[in-house]
């Protein structure tokens, strides 16, 4: 039996309630599943002025980037990614990834799937508690084919409980799990290659934006001109997206 508020779709698919876009939400969820309380998620009022960028503890484990449809295709069109398809041409496992991705089939999952992105890679892996859920569903996913390794997540009845709980809190009525939020949640890690990695689950496989020097976090200058800035400049002046950083608790 699915929780309590997850929809079934009629071709069968499962549906959850979207997270709501709120650090304090992303922060209570990843706690509830296993990562330390040393790291939390803060908001990114700027990445312009540097008064507000000093705001965020550094260095930045990894960034989640909210952005509207339109912003989103246009950016995907413009780079020849394709998003959605039923074949995945991207087959790497285990040892052989710079980082962890995982496909999406749950829908409206792609908050969560930017969380587990976010501290499945990079420095952030390091305070995910042994033995906690997190832990044992990436040890148990990390040598699987993509198309299997998905169906870790999809499969997991705790994980699936811990989203419908975080679903409902935030400062807004949650909407139900039928419903189609017009924002794409990405994160950005940086890879144990040293490259800056886009992390999606509607893609084909992960996205290499490039090599960081070996001091920069993700929010550095290099690696917003090689992510996230690559999709504010199809922004047409739309304020309508956010950007959320994983970093230490000062």
């Amino acid at each position: 039996m699915p929780t309590e508020g997850v929809w079934i779709s009629p071709s069968g698919k499962k549906k959850v309630i979207p997270l709501e876009n709120n650090p304090e939400v992303f922060t209570s969820l990843v706690h509830d599943l296993g990562v330390s309380p040393e790291l939390g998620f803060y908001d990114v009022y700027s990445i312009d002025d540097a008064d507000l960028l000093a705001l965020i503890p550094r260095p930045a484990h990894a960034l989640i980037f909210i952005t509207p449809s339109k912003m989103y295709f246009a950016s995907r069109e413009e780079d020849g990614i394709p998003c959605n398809m039923d074949d995945l041409t991207y087959k790497k496992t285990g040892e052989d990834e710079s980082i962890v991705w995982f496909r999406q089939t749950i829908g409206n999952a792609c908050g969560l799937m930017a969380l587990i992105h976010s501290v499945a890679n990079g420095e952030a892996r390091n305070y995910v508690k042994q033995d906690s859920l997190l832990d044992r569903l990436f040890t148990e996913a990390h040598p699987l084919q993509p198309d299997v390794r998905a169906k870790v997540l999809y499969d997991s009845v705790e994980l699936e409980e811990a989203h419908m709980r975080a679903a409902r809190t935030g400062d807004s009525a949650p909407p139900l799990a039928e419903s189609h939020p017009p924002f794409h949640f990405i994160a950005f890690v940086k890879g144990k290659d040293g490259h800056l990695w886009e992390l999606e689950g509607a893609t084909d496989g992960p996205v290499d934006r490039g090599l960081l020097p070996s001091n920069d976090d993700v929010l550095s200058p290099k690696a917003l001109e090689l992510g996230i800035r690559k999709f504010l400049k199809h922004s047409d002046g739309d304020p309508n997206f956010s950007i959320v950083a994983l970093s230490n608790k000062e």
